[in-house]
């Protein structure tokens, strides 16, 4: 199962250091038992909120920094991309796998995907006896719907305002954190389903 799913800046932003990551979009999946300690459980809804925000902002540096490793491993140079050029943005993204152990910052150990497309990076928190591949692919057809359908490698797009949207592509595409292993007859017919709803 995956536990969480994030949209995060990799590049610094004004406003924050250069080791931080702003973190655009969160969606937790399960139980709070999965991602919480029994001594946590006792907090308060408000407590448990912070707690929470702060486990996501630990996956966020830690995939932030795994992405600027890969990026300066590899030698190449980011050019930044116009609208419309999403899919190609998308073939040339650096991907990669983190193991997080347990207590650090999950309760249990989890396989983080992350894929990093210019400066955002879309991010797959999974149980660790997930399915990588299925992992990988759900992630790849997140962030291209997330990229194609919501423009957010243009100037001024604000992830904030579209996070309705992206509810509604997690729903279809990993409904309650449920890794789908999908035919191409159902891929199809979500992607109409998909292409409906943003059209609206």
């Amino acid at each position: 199962m995956v536990r969480c799913f994030l949209i995060h800046t990799l590049c610094p932003v004004g406003a924050l250091s250069a080791g931080e990551s702003r973190v655009l979009y969160s969606r937790l999946f399960g139980p709070d038992e999965a991602v919480l300690s029994k001594q946590q459980l006792g907090f308060s809804p408000e407590e448990r909120r912070l707690l929470q925000k702060e486990k996501i902002s630990v996956v966020a540096r830690q995939v932030r920094s795994a992405v600027a490793l890969s990026r300066e491993a590899s030698g190449r140079q980011l050019v930044d991309a116009v609208p419309g050029e999403e899919a190609l943005v998308l073939q040339d993204a650096d991907n990669g796998v983190v193991r997080l152990r347990a207590g650090d910052p999950f309760s249990q150990e989890m396989s983080v995907l992350w894929l990093g497309v210019q400066s955002l990076g879309f991010t797959l928190a999974c149980e660790p006896h997930e399915n990588l591949l299925l992992a990988e692919r759900v992630l790849r057809n997140l962030s291209r719907h997330c990229l194609e359908n919501l423009h957010m490698l243009g100037q001024g797009s604000e992830v904030l305002l579209k996070s309705s949207r992206i509810d509604v592509l997690l729903s279809r595409l990993l409904p309650h954190g449920q890794l789908l292993f999908l035919n191409h007859r159902f891929a199809q017919s979500l992607e109409k389903e998909v292409a409906a709803y943003v059209a609206k």
